[in-house]
Formats: structure tokens, C-alpha cells, sequence
């Protein structure tokens, strides 16, 4: 079990072009700024970077981690590193990209790491960067590319992330032409809500998904998660309780007073929710 004494995380949140720091006591803060200077290593094509933390046992399985708004690859590495040592998880490689420095025009044009174009925050009828979003898609499915021509099957692979990376990982994941091993969506919510139905892949309904959000989410609202899991069981992909989720569905997990962050509960049902779906090789 997760424990508040394994994190030693500090992070600040920046949003819509104003700076406020959310601290919860006693609460692992991951928001969705932390350090956009942070060093890089590593490149994929596209000119995706990336941060990898190498597993400590053969390596049979990948978890591909998606960054938010304003973030990178390093504001998640602790928490992946400190999985890594989960005796159920050595054998586990995180990659964590980079979104590429662009303008955000709900941020006044202020230059950051972003996945794709904001408009405008908030409304989940806003309208959508589709161009920047697919674009992520393809840079996303190049990563999970890269780890395939490597030797890891696509059904051992984890695509997950925060936020605007929890977004990508929806869409990526659940319109990807190869069946992974899970999704992981947290503080996330569904894009492009009006096209995605043509867009499903035929194992999307068997996928397994962990979704968990703050009810007191002041960024991507508790609302747009909830309304985006109805959509999504409208076209019928199920909720399913966490036992039934290596059937296929979404295990989806509510944290009251938590807001735009993970805390240590949301972290450790991550942790089996990992255990369950790329579980150690018996290779």
C-alpha cells in the first residue's frame, strides 16, 4: 500500500493565465506545471522527447505517461520511479514525453509544453484543436511503436496521463489500430466527443481503463469526467467495477476535496490497477 512518506514532491499550478499554488496538507500534489526547463533525454520521431526510468528486472511491459498543460516528462518521474519499486512492477519501463513548446491561446499565447491548442477553459463543448490533437495522437502511437519494434507486445503496454495527457491518452488509446494492455486517465476527460464514435478501434469496448478525477477539480471540472464516461457507456463502452476491468470497461474512481492533482489513494488504486493489467511475465 502507498504511503504519504514514499513522495517527496513539490509542485506548483499555473492555469489560465494566472498563478495560484494549490497545496492540500498531506496530499501529493501533481499539477499541471512543474518544471518546463527540466532536463531532457532521450528523442523519438517527430522530435518527441522523453524521460525513461529503466525497469529493475527484465523488461516485459511499458507504461507510456502523459504529461499535463505547461508540464514535462520530469514532473512524473518520481512517482514512476517510486513504482518501479513495487516488487510487482520491476519489471516495468516508464517512458514520460515531452509535449513540444507552442502557443496556448487561452493562456494569451503564452509559449509552453502542450499537447495541442486550448481555446478556452472549462466548457466541454469548447471548441477543440483537432489538427494538434491527432497530431499527438500519431507522435503518441510512434512511442508505442518504438517499444513494439523493441520486443514488447502492444497487450503489455500502459498508455496513461494527467490532464490535457489524460485527454490524449483517451483518444489515442481508444482509437489505437493495436489492443494495449490498459488505459490510465487521470483529471482527464474525452476530446473531440463528436467524432470519436467513428473513430473507435473494434477492442475499445474491451479495453481496460482506470479513470480517476477530484470532485473539486477547479480546472477540468468533475462534471466534464462525468459527462464524458456517460458518452462514452452511450456508445457502449462500459463502467465496470475494478475487479470486472480486465474485461473490458472503465474502473472509475471519484476523490472528494481533492482538486487538479493526485493524491496518495488515487496513486496506490494506479498501483493495482498496473499489477493487474501488466502483471510480471512468467517468461
Amino acid at each position: 500500500m502507498l504511503s504519504v512518506r514514499s513522495f517527496a514532491i513539490l509542485v506548483v499550478v499555473a492555469v489560465a493565465g494566472w498563478l495560484g499554488p494549490f497545496f492540500i496538507r498531506q496530499k501529493l500534489r501533481l499539477s499541471e506545471y512543474s518544471n518546463p526547463s527540466a532536463a531532457v533525454t532521450g528523442m523519438a520521431s517527430q522530435a518527441l522527447k522523453f524521460l525513461t526510468v529503466a525497469p529493475r528486472v527484465k523488461h516485459s511491459a511499458t507504461v507510456i505517461f502523459v504529461h499535463g498543460l505547461g508540464d514535462t516528462g520530469a514532473g512524473w518521474q518520481p512517482v514512476a520511479e517510486m513504482l518501479a519499486r513495487d516488487p510487482q512492477l520491476q519489471h516495468v519501463k516508464w517512458v514520460l514525453p515531452h509535449a513540444p513548446i507552442q502557443p496556448v491561446t487561452a493562456n494569451g499565447g503564452m509559449r509552453m509544453p502542450s499537447w495541442f491548442d486550448i481555446y478556452e477553459f472549462g466548457s466541454i463543448n469548447a471548441r477543440e484543436d483537432e489538427t494538434g490533437m491527432l497530431q499527438t495522437v500519431h507522435s503518441l502511437n510512434q512511442l508505442i511503436t518504438a517499444e513494439v519494434d523493441a520486443g514488447v507486445p502492444a497487450n503489455r503496454i500502459v498508455l496513461g496521463g494527467f490532464s490535457q495527457g489524460a485527454g490524449m491518452t483517451l483518444l489515442t488509446g481508444l482509437t489505437n489500430e493495436r489492443r494495449l494492455a490498459g488505459l490510465a486517465v487521470l483529471s482527464g476527460w474525452l476530446p473531440l466527443r463528436n467524432k470519436v464514435k467513428a473513430m473507435l478501434s473494434d477492442h475499445a469496448k474491451k479495453l481496460p481503463v482506470f479513470w480517476g478525477h477530484g470532485e473539486d477539480d477547479p480546472i477540468v471540472g468533475f462534471d466534464k469526467a462525468t459527462m464524458s464516461l456517460q458518452f462514452l457507456q452511450q456508445i457502449g463502452i462500459p463502467k465496470v467495477e475494478p475487479e470486472k476491468v480486465l474485461e473490458g470497461g472503465i474502473e472509475f474512481h471519484a476523490y472528494p476535496d481533492l482538486g487538479h492533482s493526485a493524491d496518495p489513494q488515487e496513486i496506490a488504486e494506479l498501483q493495482t490497477f498496473l499489477q493487474k493489467v501488466i502483471p510480471p511475465s512468467n517468461e
